[in-house]
């Protein structure tokens, strides 16, 4: 029997359950479970059973959870201790040292990570800690302090660390959205380079933790198509795309969203590249703004289109289907003939086969036609975990070149 953190209950599934998790899923719904024996309370870490008492591993209960349990481990013998956690961060930060720039980056996803509900970014000598499971927010105090000791090993001194709980997918883990100081306070507007580019970056107000850092292969793609390009950046947020673009010598970007912050941090991000001159960001409604364009007979040499999710749910997928063809239409009729389209989703639920059916819809209604040039997922620090995902695999992104129907 394993020790250490383990409690004494167990959790007993349903025969012919567990299909999720032995195809190498790592979450168990309320509906599987037959049963559970034992002393225990939610959050706590149970021994799992197959229905005839097969052991299948050790995981956090939470029966205010609909995902009622989150796996941590499938190995018998593998006690399920603070040197257990503290190995599974080591190995998330050797994994990021071998894939990514360090400088800011994901240090820790969740249960591609093997670590249920946790997410930690890096920003600089910053840490931003997001946690989302009841078990996982237990043991926060000692999986922080144990990162950073992994970190002072390759001379990275941590100088604060923030907390973003507040997304409101905790209350339904029983848990109330929080965000605040691990430790003691510090100013949370940390400046990191990416690509070239300087960002200053408010992890206590922007969203997420501050900043989109799985965006950034994806930019530097970008970067290496812009130069001498006239650019249209929509849903710019802090200028991200749009900054890239400048950098590589594009000759005029405008950059769109409906946020008056983003847009102010996007112009402050813009002088602090030197790239005012010819990068400019308006506040607009680009679902409005796009058929304006349109009407004015604009056009440009690229067109970017980074939406936030227009679906969080698999029941609201069909709606989302419809935002995206109407955006991808909208933008394609903004792109000269022979130009560039960049287009990405980022809801786990809006598929790489139904974005890819939906932006083939986009051109035929455009009268566009499409040649790839390179299809994207999301950087390496956020790892995309086969055989059940569990959400892993969210953002799927396409640049192409449109021409007209000839």
């Amino acid at each position: 029997m394993c020790g250490g953190l383990v409690s004494g209950g167990i959790a007993i599934l349903k025969k012919g359950e567990g299909r999720l998790l032995k195809s190498g899923g790592a979450w168990i719904f309320d509906n599987e479970i037959a049963r559970t024996e034992g002393a225990f309370e939610n959050g706590d870490i149970l021994t799992v059973q197959d229905f005839d008492g097969f052991f299948l591993g050790y995981g956090f209960y939470n029966a205010a959870s609909k995902i009622r349990i989150r796996m941590l481990s499938r190995r018998t013998r593998e006690p399920i201790t603070e040197a257990f956690f503290r190995e599974r961060l080591r190995a998330a930060w050797a994994y990021r040292r071998e894939v990514v720039d360090i400088s800011s980056c994901r240090v820790v996803f969740g249960e591609a990570d093997w670590l249920p509900g946790l997410v930690i970014d890096k920003y600089e000598d910053v840490l931003v800690v997001e946690s989302l499971a009841l078990g996982i927010d237990r043991l926060k105090p000692m999986l922080v302090s144990e990162l950073r000791e992994i970190l002072m090993e390759d001379g990275i001194q941590i100088r604060g660390v923030y907390e973003r709980s507040d997304a409101p997918v905790r209350r339904k883990e029983g848990m109330e959205p929080y965000k605040g100081f691990l430790g003691a306070p510090f100013d949370t507007r940390v400046e990191i380079t990416e690509n070239g580019v300087r960002y200053l970056v408010d992890i206590e107000n922007g969203q997420k933790t501050g900043f989109f850092l799985d965006q950034k292969c994806n930019r530097l793609a970008i970067q290496r198509l812009a130069k001498g390009r006239r650019v249209l950046d929509c849903f710019t947020h802090m200028g991200t795309f749009a900054l890239n673009a400048g950098l590589a010598g594009a000759s005029e970007v405008t950059g769109l969203d409906i946020s008056p912050l983003a847009i102010a941090e996007a112009e402050e991000n813009a002088r602090r590249n030197g790239l005012a001159d010819r990068v400019h960001f308006r506040q607009a409604d680009v679902l409005d703004e796009l058929p304006r364009l349109v009407a004015a007979g604009e056009q440009y040499d690229m067109v970017i289109l980074d939406p936030p999710a227009f679906t969080k749910s698999r029941e609201a997928t069909r709606q989302a289907v419809n935002g995206y063809r109407e955006i991808n239409i909208r933008g394609l009729r903004l792109v000269r003939d022979g130009g560039i389209l960049a287009t990405c989703s980022c809801s786990h639920f809006m598929t790489e086969a139904l974005f890819r059916r939906t932006i083939a819809e986009a051109a035929r209604s455009a009268h566009k036609r499409l040649r790839q040039i390179a299809f994207r997922t999301q950087c390496a620090d956020h790892p995309i975990l086969w055989s059940g995902d569990e959400n892993s695999y969210y953002l799927k992104f396409f640049i192409f070149q449109a021409v007209d129907e000839k």
